[in-house]
């Protein structure tokens, strides 16, 4: 047998429960999505979208929680609680061009830097996590 080489491949990360796995579980979606969110109450650039949240955002952080669980393959613990989604529909009545866009993706981004994930994953999910923002946009 040979010996496993120094620069073996991460998992492929969006097959089975593996995103789920490589984020630490519900615990680890949810230090993903508090870093998130604080990065949004701290940011210049997030000022715009912190704006479209409730002074309170327990149940946005909850809510993003809920949905990157099923998102990443885990359990999809948002539909027993909050019931279907649709992204798109779901920030439909708000004015998400570009500028907004491009605010959630650095908050995201920052919230990832802050992560014990390997740097593929956090690379991969930015780039997956990049699709649903662009859905979202309305203007």
């Amino acid at each position: 047998m040979d010996p496993p080489e120094d620069n073996a491949i991460d998992p492929p990360y969006g097959v089975g429960d593996s995103s789920y796995q490589a984020a630490g579980g519900v615990e680890g979606i949810r230090r993903l999505v508090d870093s998130f969110y604080d990065s949004m109450e701290s940011l210049d650039e997030a000022l715009r979208i912190r704006k479209m949240h409730p002074s309170d955002l327990s149940t946005a952080r909850d809510k993003l929680t809920h949905f990157l669980s099923g998102w990443m393959n885990g359990p999809n613990i948002y539909r027993s609680k909050y019931g279907e989604i649709n992204v798109p529909r779901a920030h439909a009545h708000l004015p998400i061009g570009l500028e907004e866009r491009d605010a959630w993706l650095l908050c995201m981004r920052r919230a990832l830097a802050e992560q014990p994930y390997p740097e593929s994953f956090k690379q991969y999910l930015l780039r997956e996590l990049s699709v649903p923002a662009e859905r979202c946009r309305t203007r």
